[in-house]
């Protein structure tokens, strides 16, 4: 029987060694890699063209989301389960219209994870059930408070949340540019469209904004200096 292989991505090594552990207990599933942030998943994807892809939302250089959306457009074919700590109905939404299929607390890998793995080759999709429960209490409040005026957050585009990510974990200006191959007037363009739509004219409230979005984890320390080279943080380059 053909095996469904799997791409475990989280920037925790004991979270992938405990998924892997798990991943190896079964006779039908093969891990073919890891990835320890959301850059090195899409081009893991494009190199390893695994079946199934677990996918972490909080993770550096590239968010779970944006990492989603992006193996969504270049690997449409491949199946996206999220694996996160966080329950809220904006990240579950965030993470489906990005691309995923499923979504599941981390807290509940077992068994059920190994299920959705193999039913997400037939198309099946599943949710834990503390993601349920928000998401009716959501769909309930909606209902109920349908003129209440509730504000929208604003709609950024995939590059804004990319550049609005490496901004707030630190990254200057060059080093941005350097990593999504850009240039350095296209990043402070975006930068400059990213402040008008929040309403924010700072670089702290820019990073303030991604941390209380779950965008950024707080007090996430800078990647080892040999992996990031020239790109490490930054912060006294921005103005």
């Amino acid at each position: 029987m053909k095996k469904i292989t799997v791409l475990v991505v989280d920037d925790h090594p004991v979270v992938r060694s405990g998924l892997r552990a798990l991943l190896a207990a079964a006779a039908d599933l093969r891990v073919v890699g890891e990835a320890a942030d959301g850059r090195e998943a899409v081009r893991e994807v494009l190199r390893l063209n695994p079946h199934v892809v677990l996918m972490d939302l909080a993770m550096p250089l590239l968010s779970g989301v944006e990492a989603t959306r992006q193996i969504s457009r270049a690997a449409p074919l491949v199946k996206i389960l999220i694996l996160s700590t966080y329950s809220d109905s904006q990240h579950v939404r965030a993470a489906i219209e990005a691309g995923a299929s499923s979504y599941l607390m981390k807290s509940t890998a077992g068994e059920t994870l190994l299920d959705l793995i193999r039913g997400s080759i037939q198309g099946r999709v599943g949710f834990s059930p503390e993601i349920l429960d928000h998401l009716s209490d959501e769909w309930a409040r909606r209902g109920t408070d349908s003129n209440s005026g509730e504000t929208q957050t604003p709609s950024l585009s995939s590059r804004e949340s990319e550049i609005l990510q490496l901004v707030a974990e630190g990254f200057s200006t060059r080093g941005i540019a350097t990593m999504i191959g850009i240039s350095h007037k296209t990043v402070e363009k975006h930068r400059q469209s990213l402040m008008t739509k929040l309403g924010i004219h700072r670089i702290s409230g820019l990073t303030r904004y991604a941390v209380r979005s779950g965008m950024v984890e707080p007090n996430r320390s800078p990647l080892p200096s040999r992996a990031l080279g020239t790109l490490l943080p930054n912060k006294t380059s921005w103005r």
